[in-house]
């Protein structure tokens, strides 16, 4: 369908001639207004190539696409459109980055085979990790400080494993995911939903940065591109397209964490739900994944186990406060959120002590202060 002459390759020259004039016609037709991904994948299933597309002409175009897009096609490439190309051939000098043509062989087979794949993957960093078998790590932005813990803790186990972890670069769960990730020798792919010379959000400047150094940054959208709201739900595909299955760790029952998912069903990936607490809103949407047939996980062993990796030896646990009421105090806690006159019945306490061991739980990272005056152990 493509044309996918080796001599094209990303690894190649792309100031050479040749190169620059294939990229050209990739990103033109990326480009092209009334187009979008579904008529640029109807087109090539037409025509082949983006080259034989533009010569094409009106009459045949317009077969497949409507008039205005066909009228689009055949108009000479803008002064718009120019600056654009040889903004993105001077952002391509710099090693670390590299632009990837669906039908290359650097183009991930996982997701070629996707329905309506990307044209174009614009990458920073070690594109080798394309390549890796890829779990992708989802959830709430809102997420609790446990469900940042455990996707923290899962992408860093699985990514010693040799797991490459996928996520969005979003705050809350894909964040603590791709800090995890970095941990191990799997390290992380960031799917963003702008262009890949932007950093969005502002807060993850400095992790984006982390990742495009020893990580992989991936975009399907042209340079500059801002952080529209419909990029989202679309780079969702590619989250799950890279990776062979999905974690959800927390989401509410209404959920963009939970299209992901859906997606994932549908090109064919294993779904994976962390399960939580029944009075805890942001399990809700994993619940009824689990309902719906993902597979329930309680370590990563369960997800190595599917992906048919070696599992990882037990690890340590992490350090607790050593004070005897403080360990006490943790029993009576549970695993659930409860508020502060439940655990003055449970633990006989008075206000007063009560209070400075939760203060040390809460210094110690194992307590979480939840709205509505409750709280909720954290385990690490």
């Amino acid at each position: 369908m493509q044309d996918t002459d080796p001599t094209t390759a990303s690894r190649s020259d792309h100031r050479s001639a040749e190169r620059i004039a294939h990229l050209s016609d990739w990103l033109r037709l990326e480009q092209a207004n009334g187009v979008g991904i579904r008529g640029a994948h109807i087109l090539l299933r037409a025509f082949g190539s983006p080259r034989a597309i533009f010569a094409a002409g009106y009459a045949a175009l317009a077969a497949h696409v409507p008039a205005s897009a066909a009228r689009a096609l055949c108009e000479p490439p803008s002064a718009a459109f120019m600056e654009l190309r040889d903004a993105t051939l001077a952002w391509l000098d710099h090693p670390a980055h590299a632009l990837v043509v669906l039908g290359e062989p650097d183009y991930p087979d996982g997701l070629a085979h996707i329905p309506d794949p990307p044209l174009l993957l614009y990458i920073r960093g070690r594109r080798e990790l394309l390549a890796r078998p890829a779990l992708a790590i989802v959830g709430a932005r809102n997420a609790t400080s446990q469900g940042k813990a455990n996707a923290g803790s899962f992408a860093a186990s699985l990514s010693r494993a040799g797991v490459c972890i996928v996520s969005g670069l979003a705050l809350g769960i894909d964040g603590a995911a791709h800090e995890g990730a970095l941990q191990g020798s799997g390290s992380t792919i960031a799917v963003v939903g702008t262009g890949a010379d932007l950093s969005y959000p502002t807060r993850h400047r400095a992790l984006a940065e982390r990742i495009a150094r020893d990580g992989c940054m991936v975009s399907e959208f042209a340079l500059g591109t801002p952080p529209n709201p419909g990029n989202f739900p679309r780079r969702n595909r590619i989250i799950s397209g890279l990776s062979a299955g999905v974690l959800v760790v927390e989401a509410a029952e209404k959920s963009g964490s939970l299209i992901t998912a859906r997606v994932a069903g549908e090109q064919g990936r294993e779904v994976f739900a962390l399960p939580g607490s029944i009075h805890a809103p942001l399990a809700k949407g994993c619940h009824k994944l689990i309902r719906e047939g993902a597979r329930l996980v309680d370590s990563a062993n369960d997800i190595l186990e599917s992906l048919r990796i070696s599992p990882l030896a037990p690890e340590l646990a992490a350090p607790m406060p050593t004070e005897t009421s403080c360990l006490g105090l943790l029993g009576h806690l549970g695993h659930g959120p409860v508020d502060i006159d439940t655990l003055l019945l449970r633990s006989g306490s008075t206000v007063g002590a009560l209070s400075l061991e939760l203060l040390a739980l809460e210094m110690a990272g194992l307590l979480e202060r939840l709205p509505g005056g409750k709280v909720q152990r954290v385990v690490a």
